[in-house]
């Protein structure tokens, strides 16, 4: 049965609501500031360099998980479980910066795109797929030699 007001109705099924959407954002941007202040005392915690790229929420706003990693993923699933250890924290630090009815329980997951992104840019650098991608080279005529006198 399809109401009124049902969410989605002219999106794909499953895509997440402007509500969603603009949570998950508010929420990254307050954890990017919360990392940034780095008030841990965690050791695996202090001095990393964290990037946050992506914060979904989850339908009812009451879960949300953020895709994070390292500087150039050292230590990536470290930092992952240090974030964990620290979740508490973050979730009233969170809280306090955004204006929500209830603080957001955030789950932290390591973002595999940056991953995906370097390999396929091997992959396109690849001689073999260079050859196999390049524009035809148009067929000119060849210069013909030159007589010695």
């Amino acid at each position: 049965m399809s109401g009124k007001f049902d969410r989605n109705e002219d999106g794909p099924a499953g895509a997440p609501s402007q509500r969603q959407l603009r949570v998950g954002e508010a929420v990254r941007r307050a954890l990017v500031e919360v990392l940034q202040e780095a008030h841990f005392r965690d050791p695996d915690l202090q001095g990393a360099s964290i990037t946050v790229s992506e914060v979904r929420a989850s339908p009812d706003l009451k879960h949300a998980t953020a895709f994070v990693t390292t500087l150039g993923g050292i230590d990536a699933d470290k930092t992952i479980a240090a974030l964990g250890r620290a979740r508490a924290y973050i979730r009233g630090e969170v809280q306090r910066r955004i204006d929500l009815r209830q603080a957001v329980d955030i789950h932290f997951k390591r973002d595999t795109g940056f991953d995906y992104a370097a390999r396929m840019d091997a992959a396109f650098r690849d001689p073999k797929v260079l050859a196999d991608i390049a524009p035809p080279q148009a067929d000119k005529p060849k210069p013909r030699a030159r007589k010695k006198k």
